[in-house]
């Protein structure tokens, strides 16, 4: 792969030849070893929206009915395009924010532009969710906005990645504080309302290749997790609607905020 050749693009450019170029490889890891629990955590949201395929008769919280709401919007109310795919990025923020992973002290983003230097030139990547904190990016989330295949959200979300790194060692830089050689960053890309979630390292070495055009020698793994929902070939259509999924689904974000 040395010899491919290399050239600047933005994040919502990459496809796997860059991730070809760059000795990126994605390998697939069960729960507990994805985790490193032989466990799920028990999930935390409201009973009912473990319960109820839709918003159930009677009184529930703003929060609840907003699940429902936003549900139904991306699964049902908007034809493939772009109101879906806003409409997915809406719920996947709210989602977020039920769970907990705007605590403490971080906050919920959408469609923030971030940059690195690729090829000697500046390119930007743009995912449509990133979580924050005082220090830096931290979870990256990249719906897919092609409708073909699950690989079409994974080198943009890679490169989102790479740009959150290359952020926060500058960010680190302006305020006089040593920067980092690597950090994992959490990433989720999503087909509907079907979550695949990822642990993706970058390091001060993938970042100087890719700014050189250079093909790095050590080779960089990225850790993927499909839930372990009943029918996994049905999921990536069926997603959070039907409530076997539902639970699963919710359990692997509460396993995820460990990765923060």
């Amino acid at each position: 792969m040395a010899n491919i050749i290399r050239s600047a693009k933005s994040g919502s450019d990459w496809t796997t030849n860059e991730l070809r170029a760059y000795n990126i490889r994605i390998v697939d890891k069960d729960a507990a070893t994805f985790f490193g629990h032989p466990n799920l955590p028990a999930p935390t949201v409201d009973p009912i929206i473990l319960n109820n395929l839709d918003t159930p008769p009677g009184p529930i919280t703003r929060s609840t009915r907003l699940f429902f709401r936003y549900l139904k919007d991306t699964t049902e109310r908007f034809p493939p395009g772009p109101p879906t795919e806003a409409a997915i990025d809406d719920f996947v923020s709210h989602l977020l924010g039920l769970l907990g992973y705007d605590e403490p002290d971080r906050v919920i983003h959408q469609r923030m532009e971030i940059g690195f230097i690729m090829c000697g030139t500046r390119v930007d990547a743009k995912p449509d969710i990133c979580v924050l904190d005082d220090d830096g990016y931290l979870l990256l989330v990249q719906a897919d906005k092609h409708h073909t295949s699950a690989d079409d959200p994974e080198p943009q979300l890679i490169a989102e990645a790479i740009a959150a790194f290359y952020e926060n060692n500058r960010h680190r830089r302006l305020v006089g504080l040593p920067v980092m050689q690597a950090k994992v960053f959490a990433g989720i890309t999503l087909m509907g309302t079907a979550p695949t979630f990822y642990k993706i390292r970058i390091t001060d070495d993938l970042l100087e290749s890719i700014m050189t055009a250079q093909f790095p020698l050590q080779q960089t793994v990225v850790h993927r997790l499909l839930p372990p929902v009943p029918d996994i070939a049905q999921y990536l259509t069926n997603g959070m609607r039907p409530l076997g999924n539902r639970r699963i689904i919710l359990q692997c974000f509460e396993a995820f905020k460990q990765f923060l």
